[in-house]
């Protein structure tokens, strides 16, 4: 019986074992069990989950994993040997056992057949390969975003997931946040009459071609450069991109369009309920002087408005989005505030301490979507077309042009330029 087979089976156990999720509701104080935090899981009822290249953020969503009662972590995955062993000792510690796996490379680790979901929190360029090997293996998905860097790479990863039947959720935790919900179903419900703009914070779009000075090749074993770079094209090992000094750097990330639209393109999609289309002309506004600004401004087919801009802000936060009706306006950001247009409005408002970066009950409704087979909020679908919006601006803005895009086909009308953009050569053996 293949790995995968042998996956599904246990997933079928755990669907029997299925517990309310936190995703049905937004309370402001969230208890301890339906976070998974509080009673006795029996080892066979828990998830079992490997990680795949933790460092900083990926570090705290193994924090919030761990913290669960229905989780057991199992083994980590990083090319870096210094991750592998300070993961599997805090994991060793923390179980009590010499039980948790290390491995460099992803395959090996994946072909277990007693993981249920891995964390995948690489860099940007190894998410959506890293996404569709474990989909390929039969694991659920939790992925820090940005799931992909390119159109081609968003596509891609949507129909591995549909394909092999898997759970995957985008570690867009906005979409579980209190603040950000309401303000969702604030303009979802009409109160503010006629959506005619959403807006969604981004930052400045520019990456660079530029490549860091050469320094000494580490052993593979210590760092394996080959493996970092992944599907990556090669260029000179230095330790700043592997410590993190990759964004910015057009090979490994997408821009600040995506670099947060992936956050807040998605809540504006969420919130216009357009999550399975994308908008269909994109224009990159220009500075009095004639130089490039950092906004873009698109359309979808019915003339709804997305402004991707990173100023003129009410100071509610990072990662802010604002939603803009006939009758009324709604923004909110991560400090968990809102504001509103109206006196008329501000009833409806209610101040959420969960800050926008958390991801506890994000999480909460991935590990509820293993057990039942849900799809999650966040899921593949979803977000692939919040992140091809967010490459069609980026595109946009760098050619210093309007482009208009087919949502349906994913192409550009009647643009060679643009549509040559739309995916990005992929270095062997590393292809999708």
């Amino acid at each position: 019986m293949s790995s995968a087979k042998r996956c599904f089976k246990r997933r079928e156990f755990l669907q029997s074992m299925a517990v309310l999720g936190a995703a049905a509701a937004a309370p402001v104080v969230l208890p301890g069990k339906v976070l998974g935090f509080d009673g006795a899981v029996a080892p066979s009822e828990k998830i079992n989950l490997g990680a795949i290249g933790i460092q900083s953020r990926g570090w705290h969503d193994l924090m919030v994993f761990c913290r669960r009662n229905d989780v057991q972590f199992k083994a980590i995955c990083d090319i870096q040997k210094k991750q592998r062993v300070k993961i599997k000792d805090w994991a060793d510690e923390k179980n009590g056992d010499k039980a948790c796996g290390a491995y460099k490379d992803m395959h090996e680790m994946l072909q277990r057949d007693d993981l249920d979901a891995v964390l995948i929190a690489t860099g940007d360029r190894g998410h959506t390969m890293a996404s569709i090997t474990a989909a390929k293996y039969g694991k659920d998905v939790y992925c820090e975003k940005p799931l992909s860097l390119t159109i081609e790479e968003s596509r891609a990863l949507a129909n591995a997931v549909n394909r092999y039947g898997i759970v995957y959720q985008a570690g867009t935790q906005r979409r579980n946040i209190g603040n950000f919900m309401l303000a969702a179903e604030i303009a979802q419900s009409g109160k503010l009459g006629k959506l005619t703009e959403v807006h969604a914070n981004t930052l400045w779009p520019a990456t660079t071609q530029d490549w860091l000075p050469a320094e000494p090749e580490p052993a593979p074993d210590d760092v394996d450069w080959d493996l970092w770079l992944g599907s990556c094209p090669w260029r000179p090992y230095n330790s700043r991109y592997v410590a993190g000094g990759w964004r910015g750097h057009f090979d490994f990330h997408g821009g600040g369009i995506l670099e947060w639209g992936s956050h807040t393109v998605d809540l504006c999609q969420w919130a216009a309920e357009r999550d399975d289309t994308a908008p269909v002309k994109y224009t990159p506004q220009f500075n009095d002087d004639g130089s490039k600004g950092g906004e873009v401004y698109a359309w979808y087919a019915d003339g709804l408005k997305l402004v991707m801009r990173s100023s003129g802000w009410l100071g509610l936060g990072t990662c802010s989005a604002r939603y803009v009706g006939e009758e009324g306006w709604v923004e909110t950001g991560d400090s968990g505030r809102m504001m509103v247009s109206s006196d008329a409005l501000r009833s409806e408002l209610k101040y959420f301490g969960m800050p926008g970066t958390d991801p506890i009950t994000h999480i909460a409704e991935f590990c509820e979507c293993v057990k039942t087979r849900r799809n999650p909020a966040a899921n593949a679908n979803a977000a692939a077309q919040s992140h091809i919006a967010s490459h069609c601006a980026y595109i946009a803005w760098q050619l210093g042009r309007t482009v208009e895009f087919d949502p349906v086909k994913e192409e550009f009308l009647n643009d060679d330029d643009a549509n040559r953009m739309r995916s990005r050569a992929l270095r062997e053996p590393y292809t999708m």
